[in-house]
């Protein structure tokens, strides 16, 4: 069996995620000695093996539907927002004139955008609908492969803007320099957050209650080193509401 959370792993949060993934193993009463770190996403998401993973609600609802088991969504504690929910931020260098803009999205009418990946719901779908909604037309693309990367390019200059996972710009905000050259001009609309899944023929219940008791017996620094409050037992139609982009 494998455990694999990926999506918010680096450096600073690799030991937390450890913690997390024994103690989600000890209420299980059954699974791997630690996590897996695999190179292929795609193949491990869909692997009989797979016990407990993350991914992204965008491949969720328009790749693994029928696939794999729902076991719910991280509530994330965030202010303003229901529990198991997120957005994405829209991020441009502090000189840029959307920065200091009283319209900054309107700024960005055009303009070249840094994005992560085009199955991902935070760095492509929810921007697109966020310009979509306002009759305004995002410019040139540049994939990164990753938000930091995407950060990065905005950062140095390469792009005007991205859109970021919040999650993942609260941790970039803690631990990345180039992060302080950036700044938050608007956030869109939320949606369900990453869901956790596990293989198709498991009974996700049990993985939901161990998930559920793991993060309840982290510490209050693990959560907070996290940014992670909870389980909430998102419905697979929650993820199938939101609705999906062009390609980028």
């Amino acid at each position: 069996m494998s455990v694999v959370l990926p999506m918010y792993d680096r450096p600073e949060t690799a030991a937390a995620h450890d913690r997390l993934c024994h103690r989600f193993v000890q209420a299980y009463g059954d699974g791997p000695s630690r996590r897996s770190t695999p190179d292929d996403l795609w193949a491990l998401w869909q692997s009989p093996d797979l016990l407990l993973a993350q991914t992204c609600g965008f491949p969720f609802r328009t790749q693994l539907l029928g696939k794999v088991a729902l076991v719910g969504a991280p509530d994330h504690g965030l202010p303003d927002l229901p529990a198991g929910h997120y957005y994405s931020v829209i991020v441009v260098h502090k000189s840029h004139p959307a920065a200091q803009a009283d319209q900054p999205l309107a700024t960005l009418e055009g303009a070249t955008m840094a994005y992560n990946e085009p199955l991902s719901q935070s760095g492509w779908a929810a921007p697109w609908h966020h310009f979509d909604s306002r009759n305004l037309r995002i410019g040139p693309r540049v994939q990164s492969g990753a938000h930091r990367r995407s950060a990065q390019l905005v950062a140095e200059g390469s792009a005007d803007f991205a859109a970021l996972d919040v999650v993942s710009w609260m941790l970039m905000q803690r631990h990345d320099g180039f992060a302080r050259d950036l700044v938050a001009i608007e956030r869109t609309t939320p949606t369900p957050a990453l869901p956790y899944i596990s293989a198709i023929y498991r009974d996700p219940a049990p993985i939901r209650a161990a998930l559920s008791a793991a993060i309840t017996a982290l510490s209050p620094t693990e959560r907070s080193e996290l940014i992670l409050k909870g389980l909430v037992d998102m419905p697979q139609s929650a993820y199938e509401a939101v609705p999906n982009p062009p390609e980028p």
